[in-house]
């Protein structure tokens, strides 16, 4: 299978990545790009968005990337810096990029902005 097509059984099956309305940028062997717009169900009690959010597009961004070459994978270990607010109506581009591609690990780093 081709990254787009593992994509498109994923995503077609992912109902909440198609909640929060991502979209596709991009997607390749050992990385994906997508984008999203915050919606006011989105915003925490401040107005600003729940780093949930912020997370699980990165999240989703990282499985398209991760199992693009076809294997089934799942994360083992992930972390998050926040070091901007988000407020409604910003547009957020996700984008996952393979670091070590590994037998059983591998390592990606997803930056979103």
């Amino acid at each position: 299978m081709t990254p787009l097509e593992v994509f498109h059984r994923m995503f077609d099956n992912d109902p909440y990545s198609r909640w929060m309305g991502m979209e596709l940028v991009s997607v390749g062997a050992g990385t994906c790009a997508l984008t999203m717009r915050v919606r006011a169900e989105m915003l925490n009690g401040f107005g600003v968005a729940h780093g949930g959010i912020t997370f699980s597009l990165a999240d989703s961004a990282f499985a398209f990337a991760c199992n693009s070459h076809g294997r089934h994978a799942v994360s083992i270990h992930c972390s998050i810096e926040h070091v901007a607010p988000v407020f409604e109506n910003d547009i957020l581009t996700a984008t996952a990029t393979e670091e070590n591609l590994g037998n059983a690990v591998s390592n990606y780093a997803i930056k979103v902005v």
